[in-house]
Order: structure tokens, then sequence, then C-alpha cells
């Protein structure tokens, strides 16, 4: 058990976990519900927390949903009206306007009572659901209590009240609220992001710790980083470290994953050990260098470190950094890891074409047009 100032995490390791978790803690809630998800999908999931949620609102919980107008673009509109009818709350985050579609709200979090909160990659859908091996998409997070709750609570609000997302100078002051957030000591912070000016708090974190790692284990499902990143992960595995990333062999976004493949040459070529998951497709995004541990949204691609709203937990600690490196160990017993001479022999020109235009549109045109679509919002 952790000390009374210091927040408790409880590793979730898969929906088997997480969402019985989460149902219970709506269940569980008296005064207020906060749910903020990318993509919340028709089906059995998604009813059961349609049905938690207004059974909440029923015995006078206040209820509020915040959903991506992308992320949850094939939701119909009719599965949202139980919610209002019961008195639920339920904003839709940037509604679709072609000026303005670039910019997305990508976090995953759920607050009950500011006692108890969720972060992590899952969405609600039914791909989640299982134990990532067998079946459902393989994905983490944590459970937390403690200080750090507060904290998250408060960036629901912000990001609850932006939700219309109509003109710039309001998202601007928001989003420098949300940077000074960078909660807690330099043992805990709260890491969030989002569009516009300045150096997104989550690439700086990652690119501080990554300066100086000698163990980095990375999970992510999305993996398209920047030159200095990659540089950082090269420079760590030449110095005689271990750099082992394990990323997916099924994907849900193919365009994402032939960018990601077009970078193994030259990190293996630096030491960089590169394994793909097998089983399902890879969702989990955890990064551990060295004792600090990040959990939460956001990726490793131009999207999540300069575009999208997301959110990761950062904790420096040993015994938090052991339990998630067995994270990591259970994966990589489900995974195959690339070898660099098969890689090269099995490289056909038309592969390689492809890598390299899927990595030219994700990383010059995407962050192009969602500059262009930022500077275009009216003050």
């Amino acid at each position: 058990m952790s000390p009374p100032n210091v927040t408790n995490w409880t590793w979730m390791r898969s929906g088997d976990e997480v969402f019985p978790a989460m149902l219970a803690a709506i269940a569980a809630a008296r005064k207020a519900v906060s749910l903020e998800i990318y993509m919340l999908a028709a089906g059995k999931l998604a009813e059961e927390f349609r049905t938690a949620l207004i059974t909440a609102k029923e015995r006078g919980v206040n209820v509020r949903v915040l959903i991506d107008a992308i992320g949850s673009l094939e939701l119909p509109n009719s599965f949202l009206e139980p919610f209002r009818r019961a008195g639920v709350e339920v904003r839709v985050f940037n509604p679709l306007a072609l000026r303005r579609m670039s910019i997305r709200n990508h976090r995953k979090l759920l607050v009950c009572d500011e006692r108890v909160a969720f972060i992590g990659g899952f969405n609600i859908a039914d791909d989640y659901v299982g134990d990532g091996v067998t079946r459902g998409w393989r994905d983490v997070g944590a459970r937390l209590t403690g200080p750090l709750v507060d904290d998250l609570a408060a960036t629901f609000e912000e990001m609850f009240a932006l939700a219309e997302f109509r003109h710039k100078r309001p998202i601007r002051l928001a989003r420098a609220r949300l940077k000074k957030i960078l909660l807690g000591d330099a043992n805990e912070q709260l890491l969030l992001s989002g569009p516009g000016r300045g150096q997104s708090p989550i690439k700086r974190a990652l690119l501080r710790d990554l300066k100086s790692a000698r163990r980095i284990q990375i999970i992510v499902p999305y993996f398209i980083p920047s030159w200095r990143i990659r540089r950082l992960l090269a420079r760590a595995a030449r110095r005689g470290g271990q750099v082992q990333l394990l990323l997916p062999g099924k994907s849900d976004v193919t365009l994402v994953q032939l960018a990601g493949r077009s970078l193994y040459r030259g990190l293996l070529r630096a030491g960089v050990e590169i394994y793909e998951y097998q089983p399902q497709v890879l969702h989990a995004k955890l990064f551990v260098l060295d004792d600090a541990v990040y959990v939460g949204s956001s990726n490793l691609d131009p999207r999540s470190l300069s575009i999208n709203y997301e959110l990761l937990v950062r904790r420096y600690d040993a015994a938090e950094a052991a339990r998630a490196r067995t994270i990591f160990a259970d994966a990589l017993t489900h995974c195959k890891r690339i070898d660099r001479e098969e890689l090269r022999q099995n490289a056909t020109l038309w592969t390689r074409l492809k890598e390299y235009f899927a990595y030219w549109l994700l990383v010059r045109i995407d962050p192009h047009v969602a500059r262009k679509q930022w500077r275009s919002l009216p003050e």
C-alpha cells in the first residue's frame, strides 16, 4: 500500500481486468462520474457502460460523458438518446467540420467521485474485451487512487469545457493551464499535450528520460517517433544499453504499421531489439525507461506528440518500474523478434515503396494539414 500522499497504482493488463473494475467503480460512485473516451463503439460492452452510467444518474450522481467526434464516428445518435433522456450530459469533442477535422481528443479517462481514476489505452468497444492473447486486443492501463486523481478530474473539467472547439483563443488559454499541470513532484507527473505552438510536455519528458536511460522497454501500437527520439534510442543501444521495442504484428491501422516498419533497418543496425506481437491486435502504450514508467493514451507518432490531445502519467519508482517490466516480459513471450538479415532478404522494392509513402504521408502531410487547420481557427 502506498503512503497517503502517494498515488496508489493497480495495473490493468487486459480488457477482462479493466472493464469490470471500471463498471464496479461507477456502481460505487455517489457524487460524480466523468468518462472521457476517444472511441465509444455500439455493442455489448458499450451497452453495459450505458446502463451503469444511467443507473448512477438515477441515484443522484452527476454523470458526464465526453466522446470524440472522429473516434466515435460510427456510433449512431440513437445510442446516445437514452443518456439524454436520463439527464446524463454527453458532449462530442470537436464536432465534425472540415476546417478543423484533424485535431482530436485521443484521451481515455474515467474518474469516479475524485477518488478513483482509470487511465490507459482502452476504448469502450467489444474489440477490447478479452485477455489480449486468446481474444481481444492487447492493451494496458492503471487504476489510480490518491492525490493524482484530483488532478485528473481537473483535466476532465478543462476538456469537457472545450468540447465545441470553435475558437483558438479559449483552447490556447486552456492548454496553457493544462500545461502548468505537470503535476506532482519529480517522482510523479501528469503529462498533457495538445495542438498549438511549443513542444509537447509528453515529448519533452520522454526526451529527458531517454538521454540517460540504459534500459528501455517500450510497447506501442503506432510507432513513428521523431528523429530526435530515434537518435536517442540508437545512442542508448550503441553505448551498451538494452533497448527493446514491442510493436504490432497485427495492427488496426495498416498505414501506420507500414510507416513504422520503414524505420526498422536503421534501428536494428544500431543494436535496438524489435519484436512484433503476434496473437492479437496490439494497442497498449507503456514506456519503461530505467525507473521511469509512463502509461496513458499517447503513442510515439506525430499525431500523438504534436496534434492530438493526449494524457500520460509518469511515475519514477523502481518498484513500479519492476511491475511494469513484468507486463512487458509477459507480452514478449507472444512476440516474434525481427531479424535484421531476414528483414533485408524479404524486403521487396514494392514493400519499401509502400513503407516510405506511408511515412511521408503521416510524418509530412498529416501534421502539415493539422497545423494549417489550427492556424485557420478564429481567435
